[in-house]
């Protein structure tokens, strides 16, 4: 089966791309390689799906008006995986406007190419950052997410409802994940675990924000991509009891879904960094410091639907996990946290 996997240099993208071609799908690789973090790591990243014959790469921006179309008219995929975004909740504060082009912009040129050329099913990144304001949980994708606190989390949300209407207006299975904190080998140089890694090894503070007591519901990227194919082999259908007198967030009258993917079992940061301490044999310097503006204080998914749907079944701890990110990341970083080229 042929898939467009967009985000394909990205950490969900290509753990998601080689899961894919393991299993002898063919997949076109889609990323823009912009610099928000190291494109090193992005080539590293590519280097390593580009061994599969499956493979293959195209360089584009989502944003991409006429690049965009001609390439689903030509490559007629059967399934598409949009995990090319503008990510992080604090850089949309800084720069609002990269996340209307590829969040926003990028993924209505998404689905009108998944509209126009017989896509069979769309899956699609949003976002914990959704939940905003609620402070119920376990978070529930049956509960009304409409107080973002960022504008990351905004044009995510925008992400549900504009595939709503393509699944409403022209029968496009569409289903909607939304991500709790991945983390794992091969992760991106913005997440805490890669950052209080590097400098923990460096010598320097680590920045740790609400003074330590967030909880996260941190996933295994591992658990993470097993959840995102087997979504994409179950395309969404119509939940024939949706109605519009009590309208169900989750489910639709049109073939829309949305999905947490987590872990259901949140991790005190404190944990967590201890974690990374025990891991690399050395105890950091804690800088605390109040909550960032965008975030919220906790996590924690209800996953009952994936489970039940796709057979779900997260299974890495915070403590196999971690080791595994910092052997990966020892093999790949020098002493002073510049990647080495050739990263295994």
């Amino acid at each position: 089966m042929k898939y467009l996997v967009t985000g394909a240099a990205g950490f969900i993208g290509f753990n998601t791309s080689r899961l894919l071609l393991e299993r002898g799908d063919e997949v076109v690789g889609l990323d823009n390689l912009n610099d928000y973090y190291d494109v090193r790591l992005k080539e590293a990243r590519l280097a390593l799906l580009q061994k599969y014959p499956g493979f293959r790469f195209v360089k584009m921006d989502l944003a991409d008006r006429s690049g965009i179309p001609e390439l689903f008219a030509r490559e007629k995929f059967k399934r598409v995986i949009n995990l090319g975004a503008q990510a992080g909740v604090r850089y949309s504060i800084q720069n609002p406007l990269a996340y209307v082009d590829s969040n926003v912009v990028g993924f209505a040129n998404i689905l009108e190419g998944c509209r126009h050329n017989g896509v069979e099913h769309l899956v699609y990144a949003s976002t914990s950052s959704v939940y905003g304001a609620n402070t119920n949980m376990p978070f529930s994708v049956h509960q009304n997410v409409d107080h973002p606190l960022s504008f990351y989390a905004a044009t995510k949300k925008a992400n549900e409802l504009m595939a709503h209407t393509y699944a409403h207006l022209y029968g496009l299975p569409v289903t909607g994940l939304r991500f709790f904190t991945v983390y794992g080998p091969w992760g991106r140089p913005d997440m805490a675990l890669f950052l209080f890694t590097r400098n923990i090894l460096a010598g320097k503070p680590i920045d740790v924000f609400n003074y330590g007591k967030h909880r996260r519901d941190f996933t295994y990227i591992d658990d993470i991509v097993q959840g995102v194919v087997r979504s994409s082999d179950r395309p969404a259908t119509r939940n024939s009891n949706w109605t519009g007198a009590d309208p169900d967030p989750g489910t639709s009258a049109a073939p829309y879904r949305l999905y947490n993917i987590g872990n259901n079992s949140p991790v005190e940061l404190l944990h967590y960094i201890k974690v990374i301490e025990d891991c690399l044999g050395r105890k950091a310097e804690l800088n605390l410091l109040p909550l960032q503006p965008g975030d919220v204080p906790d996590t924690c998914a209800d996953i009952d639907d994936l489970v039940r749907d796709v057979d779900y079944r997260p299974a890495t701890s915070v403590e196999t996990g971690v080791r595994a990110f910092v052997e990966w990341y020892v093999r790949s970083y020098d002493a002073n946290g510049a990647l080495t080229l050739g990263a295994p």
